[in-house]
């Protein structure tokens, strides 16, 4: 290794794997067979890749994170305008990345930086495009694609075969039901299903698993109904909703739709 490079003495690395100059291995980390990790590459503690994982680019992956076979990880974008800058991907603590999964640096038209918070579910097939912003305790199941500049907010869980627009937002919480494309912004807490992503209610289950209290559900529930049938514009309506709750969930949910949107929303049928 170079100077600016090391492997930790502890870290445990396969006799068929490459690891170039200038990487920097972790404490404990596993590098099984035929992994490819690239000299800009930063592993943390405890870090696993099992095997033919490949890992290149400016990428950090955080501690305890495990990928899985065949897995490509900090490649450049799949974005033609995206013209070699030099951009990075930063991954947290505790994911588990399994087979096949791809995930891509960011752009200068992104803010340079792909990212995913901690403890993440990524199921085999999954892509994250570059400048994705997703958060804590997110799910992608099997082959779910998050397009560029996409942004899922923690608890959030996708179902399999479903596809995010670019500069889609999904607020915290939601559910996309499987086979699902979605192409406008979710809001907080949302159900969303049905082939062309239809809003169909809150995340009741999701809510309940998490322990939020009766009072905020109900609350959660009456907004959803105002929003559905009140008066005025979909902006209008969410504006009021402060006017008569001191919930803090319906309280995110209108900053939420009040906050700045590409794609507009998807709005209660």
């Amino acid at each position: 290794m170079t100077a600016n490079g090391s492997v930790d003495p502890t870290a445990s690395v396969h006799a068929s794997a490459i690891v170039e100059a200038g990487a920097i291995i972790g404490a404990g980390c596993e590098i099984g067979p035929f992994c490819c990790i690239g000299a800009r590459v930063k592993l943390g503690q405890g870090v696993v890749l099992k095997s033919h994982v490949i890992v290149t680019g400016d990428t950090e992956i955080g501690d305890d994170t495990v990928v899985f076979p065949f897995s490509v990880i900090g490649e450049i974008p799949q974005d033609l305008k995206f013209a070699g800058e030099d951009t990075r991907l930063v991954i947290g603590k505790r994911n588990r990345i399994r087979e096949h999964v791809t995930m891509n640096t960011g752009t200068a038209g992104g803010g340079f930086v792909t990212r995913i918070g901690d403890d993440g579910l990524f199921m085999a097939g999954c892509h994250v495009a570059h400048d994705a912003q997703i958060g804590s305790n997110v799910i992608l199941v099997n082959n779910v694609a998050v397009a560029g500049h996409v942004v899922i907010e923690d608890d959030v869980i996708v179902g399999g075969l479903s596809g995010l627009h670019q500069w889609v937002r999904i607020g915290r919480g939601a559910i996309i039901g499987a086979l699902s494309m979605v192409t406008a912004d979710v809001l907080p807490h949302a159900l969303v299903q049905g082939p062309r992503g239809e809003l169909d209610g809150l995340n009741l289950v999701g809510l309940k698993r998490r322990g939020v209290n009766r009072a905020d559900i109900t609350a959660l529930r009456a907004a959803f109904l105002m929003l559905k049938q009140g008066e005025g514009s979909f902006q209008e309506r969410a504006a009021r909703l402060t006017e008569d709750t001191d919930s803090p969930y319906v309280r995110e949910m209108v900053a939420f739709i009040t906050g700045d949107s590409d794609r507009g929303f998807l709005t209660p049928k």
